[in-house]
Parts: structure tokens; sequence; C-alpha cells
């Protein structure tokens, strides 16, 4: 997508294969800067500190954090020591764990002289077709939403699913690019999503970017917004969906369902199919909702006069910081994905397709 005049990808790889590039998200939307990966512990580093976020991307970068690593060592012992590191990196986003199994399944199963090749063309075929994937998401996200030709389409977001939580394109902004792109006017409510505020540095700097319209509004705001008639949609992405149609996404998701559905608004949820965890269901679940540092809720960053970034405390009291919540089905009006949109209740045909 677009930085500038120049298109870029959120993650790639070097032509000789020997580092990844990633889009650091921690000096956003201060600083665009390009940083080089070379080893394991540099993407897992990557993964848990939020210099790559969002679910699909995370996948991706496990992906390249498999390649890496056969640059150095193809052994049995070293594979599996590396499935085990990138797993952990963080718990929540079910594509970790769907991409890291999936390269480790390959692998495994070859000769090591032949994993370092097989093990970058694996991670770049899966970061082009999650670029294919929200394409996808986009089209369809599209066709759902231009039949309501307000002027302008008012659109409220939560957290990032533009093109730096994948690879390209996004999932819940994809659809909000391809309105802007065939003509459409649209304005984007932009939540700041606090305590990491992913919607003011990410989300926003995206839409600039684009020059789409979008106003950054505190989180508890999207309330009002709603109950005054300033909202026709709301769009999230998600970081695990459950078979009965239960979406785990960042914290504050549940709370903008709810409203959304008290006044009548259309709650979309946008993920590609790897997002559907085939053992999430009811009370059921296999994962934890990670709780992050209470110093995210304590602590504020910026730029100072000199154009530094800086962080400051803004308290010293002790802080709760779940990092994700759940919300229940019956507050999602329909599921985009690459095949298509679907309601809750169609969640285990939509994995057969």
């Amino acid at each position: 997508m677009l930085v500038g005049s120049n298109n870029y990808r959120s993650i790639e790889a070097s032509e000789d294969r020997s580092y990844v590039k990633i889009i650091d998200q921690t000096t956003l939307p201060f600083e665009f800067k390009i940083i080089h990966l070379r080893t394991l512990q540099e993407v897992v580093r990557a993964i848990k500190f939020m210099q790559v976020r969002g679910a699909p991307l995370i996948g991706v970068t496990a992906a390249y954090g498999f390649a890496l690593s056969m640059n150095f060592d193809t052994s049995n012992k070293f594979l599996k020591e590396c499935k085990e590191s990138l797993i952990n990196a963080r718990p929540t986003a079910v594509n970790l764990s769907w991409a890291v199994n999936q390269i480790f399944d390959r692998l495994i199963s070859i000769a090591p002289e032949q994993r370092k090749e097989l093990g970058w063309d694996l991670a770049d075929t899966l970061a082009n077709e999650d670029i294919e994937k929200n394409i996808s998401i986009g089209l369809h996200g599209y066709n759902l939403i231009k039949v309501h030709n307000k002027k302008p389409i008012n659109i409220l977001t939560h957290c990032n699913a533009g093109w730096l939580a994948t690879v390209d394109h996004g999932t819940a902004l994809s659809p909000i690019f391809k309105l802007f792109n065939e003509g459409f006017d649209v304005h984007v409510w932009v939540g700041e999503t606090r305590p990491r505020n992913q919607g003011m540095s990410l989300t926003a700097w995206e839409l600039e970017q684009y020059k789409i319209k979008h106003t950054v509004v505190t989180d508890n705001a999207g309330g009002l917004l709603m109950k005054e008639g300033l909202v026709d949609f709301v769009i999230v992405g998600a970081d695990r969906i459950a078979m009965d149609g239960q979406v785990c996404n960042k914290i504050g998701t549940y709370l903008k369902a709810v409203v959304a559905k008290e006044n009548n608004i259309p709650f979309y949820v946008a993920a590609p199919l790897s997002t559907i965890d085939k053992n999430f269901i009811g009370e059921s679940r296999n994962f934890e909702i990670e709780c992050r540092d209470a110093k995210e809720v304590m602590t504020m960053k910026g730029i100072d006069k000199m154009g530094n970034i800086i962080e400051i405390n803004i308290g010293n009291s002790p802080a709760y910081n779940p990092a994700f919540d759940i919300t229940p089905k019956e507050y999602v009006s329909k599921f985009i994905c690459e095949k298509g949109v679907f309601d809750t209740n169609e969640i285990k045909e939509i994995i057969n397709l």
C-alpha cells in the first residue's frame, strides 16, 4: 500500500533471502522505519514487542521466522525449537499457531538439506496468499456496503485491521480502500484504541497516506456517535473466531458491538478463514487472552518539541491490561472472509469451502 508515493508490504524477504524487511510499527505515526530481521530471536522479539502485529501478519512473520532459521540450522532439533519459540511469542491470535503448524509439518516431512529453500518458498507463498485473501475480503465487503450509497458513508473502526495488520490491503480496512478507489464518499471514525492507540497511531496513519477522510475519536465516543446517527457501519478485524460465531478481538470490541446492536447498526467482522479456530466453541477455548504489562496503561508515547519520540508516565496506580475480549455471536451482523459474506450460524459451513 501507499506510503507517500511509494508502495510497500508490511513484510518482505530480501532478494538474497538473508533477511526479512519489516515496518517497525512501534515508531508510527512519528517515524516510518524499516528494519531487518536476520535471526529467529529477532523475529520472536518483533512479534512479542509488537513491531509487527495483527493476526494475519503475525502468522506470515512466523513463517519467515522458520525460513530465517533454516539459513543456520536445518536439523529436526532446531526445527522443533523454532516451533516452540514462535508459538509462545504471543498467545491469542490463532493465525500464529495456524501458520507455525502448517510450515513445521511441511518442513519436518522432508530431508534437512531441502528445508532451507522450501522454508523460504512456503513463507513467500503464505505472504502472497494473504494479499489475495485480503483483496477478496475488500471486494466482498465493498459489495455489501455499496448498496447503501449515502454521502458520506460513515464507518467506525476499532484497533487496526488495515494493511499494517496484514501483508497488504488489510481486512477491515480493505472494503474501505475499495470503496474509496471506486469513487464513494467515505468517512472513517477511528477509535483511538487505548492503551496502545493502534487506531490513532496506525489506522489513522494508513488513511492519511491514502487521503481517505477520517476523524480520530476517543474510544468512549463511539456510543454517542452511533446514537446520534453518525455511524452507518462498524467494521473490525478478528484475532480468533469460534465455531459458534464468537469473536475474539482487541479489547473494546465487545463494547462497540453491544452499542451497535442497541442502535440497529450493522456490526461486521472481516477476517480470513485461517482466523477460525476449530477448537473454540461455547465456553471451551484452548487459548489464553493475553494480559499485557500494566505499564502500557500508565504511559503514553509522543514527540517532544525537538521531534524526539518520548514516553511519559501518566500515573502510578496499579493497572490491569487485558489485550482482547470476546464478542458473543448475537452481536455480529455478518462475517466477511475471502469466500464471501456469511451469518454467524454458517461458520461450520465456511470452513469447508
